[in-house]
């Protein structure tokens, strides 16, 4: 027997459902092909492009990659063997409405995951703060349906993604500099100019890597009731922040006590009537 008389008796030979052994063998083919493509695809993702992207936006972009594949070589295997889904499809577009009204935050939270891959806000490693839900902390990963988080106390909060996406997100690595402020008081009787260069000179000589350009800002804020108060504002790089913002009050009142400046308290006059 040749082979072309094999492949003419394979397709008479009937299966269930009018399919015959040789269609089902050219499905199974495209379907080896389509997996095999899938995976070749998925290798080349994560070797060229996968290390330019966060962690996890690369792993969730390879996994829609992978099954985006899988599903199309299904679609080409089923039009190949002439399957009609017509049937399937409406009783399919019923059973999905129900689905997507018992689904609603689900297909949101995807939705939501989908969008802050792409839009990428924050990543993986990121500190961040959340107004909205007075959450601060470390940004561990992006999932498919919600985001998780190491706060400063190192507990671990998930937050489903369409909260995260809504939500005004305040990135504090973002920037390669950041900022650090404090408000100090001095006398009314004290010297404006003179107690701003004694702070200055203790910050210069204490915190050297407090940043030249730009160099520290001194702003007269508010003529008080007991003292006037004078904001101090100081950039730094952005990994120094513990170090200085915790002592930035530490070294303006150093200062100001040797220069012996006077940092007032409020203090209130009661006259008596009798007097």
């Amino acid at each position: 027997m040749t082979p072309i008389e094999f492949l003419q008796g394979l397709s008479e030979m009937e299966i269930i459902g009018g399919l015959t052994v040789l269609s089902l063998l050219i499905g199974g083919i495209i379907m080896a092909v389509g997996i095999i493509a899938a995976k070749i695809a998925k290798l080349i993702f994560f070797k060229y492009y996968a290390p330019t992207l966060p962690q996890d936006t690369a792993k969730n972009f390879g996994k829609i990659i992978y099954f985006g594949i899988i599903v199309i070589a299904f679609l080409v295997f089923t039009s190949s063997q002439g399957i009609d889904f017509s049937g399937l499809l409406v009783a399919g577009g019923i059973f999905a409405v129900v689905v997507g009204f018992a689904t609603q935050s689900v297909v949101s939270n995807l939705i939501s995951g989908v969008f802050l891959m792409i839009e990428k806000p924050a990543k993986h490693g990121d500190t961040i703060q959340i107004p909205d839900m007075n959450i601060s902390g470390t940004l561990l990963d992006i999932g498919t349906f919600s985001s998780r988080l190491r706060k400063f106390d190192g507990t671990i909060i998930r937050i489903p993604n369409d909260k995260f996406f809504t939500s005004n997100i305040h990135s504090f690595t973002a920037s390669t500099v950041r900022r650090a402020e404090a408000m100090v008081g001095i006398a009314y009787s004290d010297d404006i100019e003179n107690a701003i260069t004694v702070i200055k000179n203790e910050i210069r000589l204490t915190m050297p890597f407090v940043l030249r350009l730009p160099e520290p800002e001194f702003r007269v804020e508010e003529l008080g009731d007991s003292s006037v108060n004078i904001q101090v504002l100081v950039w730094h790089p952005r990994d120094d922040w513990s170090q200085a913002q915790p002592i930035l009050l530490t070294v303006i009142k150093r200062a100001l006590d040797k220069a012996e400046i006077e940092i007032p308290f409020p203090q209130r006059v009661i006259w008596d009537a009798k007097d």
